[in-house]
Order: structure tokens, then C-alpha cells, then sequence
């Protein structure tokens, strides 16, 4: 019987399952997939923190959620229209975000009692009433499996493990999928256990077979390839996309660059991804603790590198003396904070936007530090390189705030022509006739020097006491002190950034939506309705969060109302209305969840409605 094909503009999947039944694999998979096969996509993993939480718990689900469509998208999507549930606390921490008509694919070999008692079900959901709201497709994944691992020479329990990928197999023949990426995957993870490649990849297939030829499935969905302009592109995370970022800043600076990083969830990514490619000339250092790492790195900066340090906001706590250290001393370094929910350890894999306070303050004494903040999983890239410009010109340490939304995300990313990257490098000090003086300035940049340690006749003090202007001398003088105050803060503020620019189509509206980082996508997403509704709204996104761009207070003074979503309790916003005295409307949600795009159209409309 040939089955129907139904054709979709768009698909939100989420896997979710046990911490040990591999969903972010699976996700991980189907996203190369779907890659591949050229449809635009976004996607959110979400995991618990704990290594392992009693198998299945609440606590102990993994999900990953893919939004794929045959156009441009912006987020991971709202709310799934399929839900992968491997056990019923899969089912029963994912329900609530599952729209009425959405399908469940439930893998019934887990809905026993014990499991159910687990999560506080008194019986089967799949066997009351209580799913009649969404369409349930009841799928004996587990044992499934097991059969179509019979001649292999596997335990139950190793045969079992291979469930999600035929699960994988089942939703790659739902939604038309191509299938080498993943069997090829497959052939190279495993290539010493050819065994367990073979039966990995036989389960693959059996779940593909499945959906072929079971009647639980009579119609299958095609999502056509997204129109996108013409390139290269490949998938990547945002992590990745930093990580390459940095390696083409030490390319287009023509430095040597050197990671000092201490392994801290959602960052350690960046170091393990930097320590795969030596042959750019970088160099990692998996220090003993946060304070060694960018300790490190400054040190490499003095050298004559491009120093790095990747963390997260306890590890910023951390470097935060040495970071004054580099502000001091004028030495380029680029710290890099992944943000994740904290206060203290927080929820480590959960994602906020909570330490722009600290990046602009957390230091003694007055010490300015620019500040850059990527937007989206690809943008990294760009912002990475952005931060090291600024750092090099300008010799001083950069904070780039990425978050965990961010680095665990991912997105297709068309591949940058080497000869369209900026130009970076900047030259050392040399001997001259005249004195070398450390703190002489540069008319434009007020950048001091960058001198080569051992360089005969560039001897100069360096350390963290204040220096004499010119000499570098140590010095106690109140009017020089003053004076190096001023200058160290006239250096940040003179940093040459682009005007803000306005996304206001009609030049109308009265009504301007602004952000920051990563919360680009659901507001723009946001945005998309409200315009496609008849609504008139504009929309700007601050990348240079210090020095802000010129034309930030006349942008703000010109719209009636500025709506400021920002996943903390207003800490933009703050800066804002300090500066420009503009009555910034907040709206504000930490629940280590990036916002949706249909909670904060709502927002939007009722600010629109209020003038």
C-alpha cells in the first residue's frame, strides 16, 4: 500500500527520554540530516546538570528539540508538534508544553507500573482517557529493538540501548529524511567495535522499515528545502561557531593564539573544539582552576598572543582580579563568558543573560572593559572576531557574553569567503631613537605600545600598581592617578563601534522592540507576527553592549515606548535609564528557558495597545 505524503512548511520535533537513552545523540543526528537535506533549522537541547539522575526521574530527562522548516525561522519553535516520549517521565515533564493535536510517539516497553509509580502516575496515560486531547502512537521501541538485534551477538540490555536510534530510523521515514549522514556516522563512531556499528545501524533501519510498513503511520510529511542565499553552509552550534571564530581572529591578527581555561559547563566546548586544531597555531591549556587559566592567558598576551580564557559566571567571579590586572596593564586578552543560571552553581545547563552587571562592574576601582554579545549560534563567529579587533587596536581585555542557549544551539551557517574577513593584525613595538615610553599613546586608539618581552631596549615595568602616564613608572601621584583613570575610560568610550540600527519598515511605528544576544530570535520572531497581523512595530539589537553605539540615545528618544525583553531581572534596562533617562519597559522571565516567540508577541501587542 503506498502510503500519503503531506506536504509541511514547518516541523517542531522533541526527543526526551532518560539521561542514558541518548536523545541528544538523536537530536544531534537528525539535525545533520536535516541539514543535509537543506531545510533551515533551529534547535534547543535541554539536559539535566547532574551526571546521572536516578533513571527515570523527572530530574533525569533529556530532551532536544529541532524546529526545521522550507524558510528562514528564527527559534526553536514554541511548542512541538511531535513529542518523542521514551518513558512516562518523558511524557509527563514535556505534556504541558505540547499543544492539543500534537502527536505522541510513546514507547510503551516503559510505561510499567515502577516506572509509572516514579513520576506519580497512578496508572498508564496511555491506556486512560487522559492523552484523548493528542493523537498517541503507542510504539514498543525497547523490544522492537531487541528483535531486530536477534542475530547479533549483543546482551538484552547492550541491544536495548540502540532504541533511540531506531527511533531516530522511525522519525527519518516520517519526515523523509536522508539516512548515509547518520549510517556513515555511525561506521566511524564505531569503527573498533564494528559489532556494535552493525547492529546500531541495523536498528536504524529497522525503525525506518517500521514506519514503512506499519499501520500505525499512514501518512508521512515532506518539509521542502529552505531557499536560502547561495554558499556553503553546514550546521553548527554556537560553540563551534565561537570556537572557529577565534581560530580565524588569530589568523586575521597574525598572532599565535593561546587558550588558559579551566572545564566549566556550558564553555568546556570551546576548549575541547580550540584543542583540535594545533595546526593554526593554537595552543590550549586546560588550567588547574579558573584563576590559572586567565592567569595564562594575560601572560600569553604579554607575550606577544592572542590571549583567551572561556568560562562561565562563577569562573568570571573568579578572573575577576586578573581581568583588572589586564586593564591595568593595557594587555589585549578576550574572556569569554558562556552564561548560564546562576546565583552561585545555579542551574549549570540552563541559559540567562544575568552577568552584564559583573562584565561591566565586577571589578575594583574604575576599570571599563568593552563588551560584545553575539546574537545567534552562527553569529559567534563574527562576534568573536569583533572581540579580538577591539582587544588588539585598543590593547585591552574584551568580554564577549555568550549564553547557554546560545552554545548548545544550532543553526546552518553559510561559510564566510576567507577574503571578506576583516584585517586585524596590528604591529609590535620597535626599537627607536627615542626613549621607549610603555604608556605613550596613540592620538586615535590611546593604545599604548604592545612590546615584546626580552626585546632589547623595550625593557619596561609591568604590573598591577598604577603607572605613571608615559614612563609606566610605579606611581602614587593623586593627578596622575586621576589623570590614567580618565584616559583608561576615554580609551574605552572612543572604541569605534556601528550605529544601532532600526528594523522600523513603514518608519511609523511607535513602538521600538529592543534586545541583546541571544534573545534576537524570539524577538524578531515575535516581531514577524505582530507585522504580519497589521501591527506596527520597530526593532533594534544591541551587539556593543560597552561602549554603546553612538546613536543609542537618539534611537530610544525617537519611539514613544522601548520594550526591553531580557531573560534577568532588567540589568540592560538599568544601564539605559541611568544614561538616557528613558522609561524602558522591562519584561523579564528567568526560568534558564529562552523566551517564546508567541509569549512575547503578546507583550508586544498590549504595549502597542497601551499608547
Amino acid at each position: 500500500m503506498t502510503k500519503q505524503v503531506q506536504q509541511l512548511d514547518r516541523v517542531i520535533i522533541r526527543f526526551a527520554g532518560d539521561s542514558g537513552d541518548g536523545m541528544q545523540l538523536t537530536g544531534d543526528r537528525f539535525t545533520a540530516g536535516t541539514a543535509e537535506f537543506g531545510n533551515d533549522l533551529s534547535t534547543l537541547p535541554n539536559f539535566p546538570a547532574e551526571i546521572r539522575a536516578p533513571a527515570g526521574t523527572l530530574p533525569g530527562v533529556s530532551s532536544f528539540q529541532l524546529h526545521f522548516a522550507d524558510h528562514d525561522i528564527l527559534t526553536p519553535g514554541d511548542a512541538p508538534n511531535v513529542l518523542v516520549a521514551m518513558n512516562p517521565a518523558a511524557l509527563k515533564a514535556n505534556l504541558g508544553d505540547l499543544p492539543k493535536g500534537a502527536d505522541i510517539i510513546a514507547n510503551t516497553d516503559e510505561f510499567t507500573k515502577r516506572n509509572l509509580q516514579k513520576v506519580g502516575y497512578d496508572a498508564s496515560p496511555l491506556e486512560d482517557d487522559s492523552l484523548g486531547e493528542w493523537r498517541v502512537h503507542a510504539v514498543p521501541l525497547t523490544s522492537l529493538t531487541v528483535k531486530a538485534l536477534e542475530g547479533f551477538e549483543l546482551s538484552k540490555k547492550d541491544a536495548e540501548r540502540s532504541k533511540n536510534m531506531f527511533a531516530l530510523g522511525l522519525l527519518s521515514w516520517l519526515y523523509h529524511r536522508p539516512t548515509e549522514h547518520t549510517i556513515t556516522f555511525l561506521e566511524q563512531k564505531f569503527a573498533k567495535k564494528p559489532e556494535i556499528a552493525k547492529a546500531n545501524i541495523a536498528a536504524f533501519q529497522a525503525g525506518w522499515n517500521y514506519g514503512e510498513t506499519t499501520e500505525s503511520f499512514s501518512v508521512s510529511y515532506e518539509v521542502k528545502p529552505a531557499k536560502l542565499a547561495p554558499g556553503v553552509y553546514r550546521n553548527i552550534s554556537g560553540n563551534q561557531a565561537l570556537a572557529y571564530g577565534l581560530i580565524a581572529a588569530g589568523v586575521q591578527a597574525k598572532l599565535p593564539l593561546f587558550l588558559g581555561s579551566y572545564p566549566i559547563t556550558p564553555a568546556s566546548d570551546i576548549l575541547h573544539e580550540l584543542s583540535r586544531h594545533k595546526r593554526f597555531g593554537i595552543r590550549t591549556f586546560q588550567a588547574e582552576d579558573e584563576i590559572a587559566g586567565v592567569g595564562a592567558a594575560l601572560g600569553a598576551a604579554f607575550g606577544g598572543a592572542l590571549g583567551v580564557t572561556t568560562t562561565s559566571g562563577p569562573g568570571v567571579a573568579l578572573k575577576a582580579e586578573t581581568i583588572g590586572l589586564a586593564v591595568m596593564t593595557e594587555l589585549p586578552l578576550i574572556l569569554v563568558d558562556v552564561q548560564r543560571a546562576g546565583p552561585s552553581t545555579g542551574m549549570p545547563t540552563k541559559t540567562e543573560q544575568t552577568d552584564l552587571l559583573m562584565a561591566m562592574f565586577g571589578r575594583n576601582g574604575e576599570s571599563p572593559v568593552p563588551i560584545v554579545a553575539p546574537s545567534t549560534p552562527s553569529d559567534c563567529f563574527d562576534a568573536a572576531i569583533e572581540a579580538a579587533r577591539i582587544a588588539v587596536k585598543y590593547r585591552t581585555p574584551v568580554y564577549l557574553l555568550s549564553d547557554g542557549y546560545l552554545a548548545n544551539g544550532s543553526e546552518p551557517w553559510r561559510l564566510p569567503e576567507i577574503s571578506d574577513l576583516p584585517d586585524i593584525s596590528t604591529e609590535f613595538a620597535t626599537v627607536t631613537d627615542e626613549e621607549f615610553l610603555p604608556y605613550k599613546r596613540d592620538a586615535e586608539t590611546l593604545a599604548r605600545p604592545w612590546a615584546i618581552p626580552g626585546t632589547a631596549g623595550l625593557e619596561h615595568r609591568i604590573g598591577g600598581i598604577e603607572k605613571a602616564d608615559g614612563s609606566g613608572n610605579i606611581s602614587y601621584d593623586p593627578n596622575n592617578h586621576d589623570r590614567m583613570v580618565r584616559l583608561r575610560q576615554a580609551k574605552i568610550d572612543g572604541i569605534d563601534v556601528p550605529d544601532l540600527e532600526v528594523d522600523d519598515p513603514t518608519g511609523d511605528a511607535r513602538v521600538l522592540v529592543l534586545g541583546w544576544g541571544s534573545t534576537y530570535g524570539p524577538i524578531a520572531a515575535a516581531v514577524r507576527r505582530i507585522r504580519k497581523a497589521g501591527g506596527k512595530v520597530a526593532q533594534a539589537h544591541l551587539r556593543h553592549l560597552n561602549p554603546l553605539p553612538a546613536n543609542t540615545g537618539d534611537v530610544l528618544k525617537s519611539y514613544n515606548k522601548v520594550l526591553l525583553p531580557e531573560i534577568n531581572l532588567g540589568q540592560l534596562a538599568l544601564l539605559l535609564r541611568a544614561r538616557f533617562l528613558v522609561d524602558i519597559i522591562s519584561y523579564n522571565r528567568v526560568r534558564g528557558l529562552p523566551f517564546k516567540a508567541e509569549e512575547l508577541a503578546g507583550v508586544i501587542q498590549d504595549v502597542i495597545d497601551s499608547e
